[in-house]
């Protein structure tokens, strides 16, 4: 049950790969010359031979500037986390973090900082894209690289790298999941817990797993929506559940909300479908490895991209570009993959999996 994994391998990284790719992309010098250390990480989380350089391109520390928004959902704490972790990797890094918030006016306020300061690199998660925008467009505009992570400005100058992860992808992934497990299962039930309707990433998110499902002849059935918390998708859940005594199969788009959608299953003490997360929490990846639940995997949404974003910061800080690239330079948009974590694979992805 392997085409879920092969058919939508979009990523020019893996958010898996975080740890091994900030080695990576650490050891990529202007001049492209490399030396052996034999530890990369590929797409798929296994290992092959690697090339990595000490040599930092132009030299001496780099300062980089963080802002995320606050830390109020498991995936994001990982977000700044990860940012700060990846910062530590390096011994010529000096991360300069604000502190984390959802007003607007604040974040605008730190990027103002950060340029006042002339760090030499910016990382951003904003709390709002569009509004984020005109502040990222004067860092760039002073000179200062900026590296938009997940939620996009609404103006591509406004940054020289975006990383994102795949919305849409993740939709596809369980869709084809669910396509492969429930062959031969005589017209299924397959329900949908989404996140927060009007955000454009619940959208994409329905999107792919509805086009996934139409391709091999299913359709959504019953759906709720949630808000990405727990108790609202328990609130969802139990409301969903309810509804219809009969499912074969759930996607819920959250494993943060999906804590409250597994106290809901467990209080109606029904086994008669199987689930698939999103996100990839270790929450949910503790139930798949121990089996015996309706939790039977979850698609990857990679708590990963800041700590990719501080390694690409730091390379375009140092002059450096991305040594396995024939042209010779660092993409401007980055989308990381979507897999499917199974208790087939879940150990490749455990250890950077988030905390709900």
């Amino acid at each position: 049950m392997q085409t879920w994994r092969a058919t939508h391998k979009r990523a020019l990284l893996s958010g898996f790969a975080a740890v091994a790719a900030i080695g990576l992309l650490a050891a990529c010098t202007s001049d492209g010359t490399e030396a052996t250390d034999g530890n990369e990480t590929t797409t798929d989380g296994g290992s092959t031979d690697t090339t990595t350089n000490s040599d930092t391109g132009s030299g001496g520390t780099v300062v980089i500037g963080w802002s995320g928004p606050a830390a109020d959902h498991g995936w994001l704490g990982a977000i700044n986390t990860g940012a700060i972790n990846a910062a530590a990797q390096f011994d010529d890094v000096e991360l300069r973090q604000a502190e984390g918030t959802n007003d607007v006016t604040q974040q605008i306020a730190a990027i103002e900082q950060f340029v006042n300061d002339g760090v030499d690199a910016i990382v951003v998660l904003p709390s709002d894209g569009a509004s984020l925008t005109q502040a990222a467009l004067a860092a760039m505009e002073a000179g200062i690289p900026v590296i938009n992570v997940d939620r996009e400005f609404s103006n591509p100058d406004a940054s020289r790298i975006t990383v994102l992860g795949d919305n849409y992808g993740m939709g596809v992934s369980a869709g084809e999941y669910m396509c492969e497990r429930l062959d031969g299962v005589d017209n299924p039930i397959v329900a949908e817990i989404a996140g927060i309707d009007s955000l454009p990433l619940t959208q994409d998110r329905s999107e792919g797993f509805s086009h996934a499902l139409e391709e091999c002849g299913l359709e959504v059935g019953p759906r709720v929506a949630a808000d990405f918390t727990v108790a609202g998708g328990q609130e969802a859940a139990a409301q969903l559940l309810t509804a219809n005594p009969h499912i074969d199969a759930i996607w819920n788009h959250d494993d943060d909300q999906g804590v409250g959608v597994m106290a809901a299953v467990n209080d109606s003490g029904r086994d008669d479908f199987f689930m698939v997360g999103g996100a990839g929490s270790q929450n949910m990846m503790d139930l798949i490895k121990a089996g015996g639940t309706p939790m039977e995997a979850t698609v990857i949404y990679p708590s990963t991209q800041a700590a990719d974003g501080i390694a690409l910061a730091r390379m375009l800080a140092q002059g450096n570009v991305m040594a396995d690239l024939v042209t010779p330079s660092v993409p401007s948009r980055i989308v990381l993959d979507a897999p499917v974590v199974t208790s087939e694979n879940v150990d490749e992805f455990y250890d950077l999996a988030f905390q709900s």
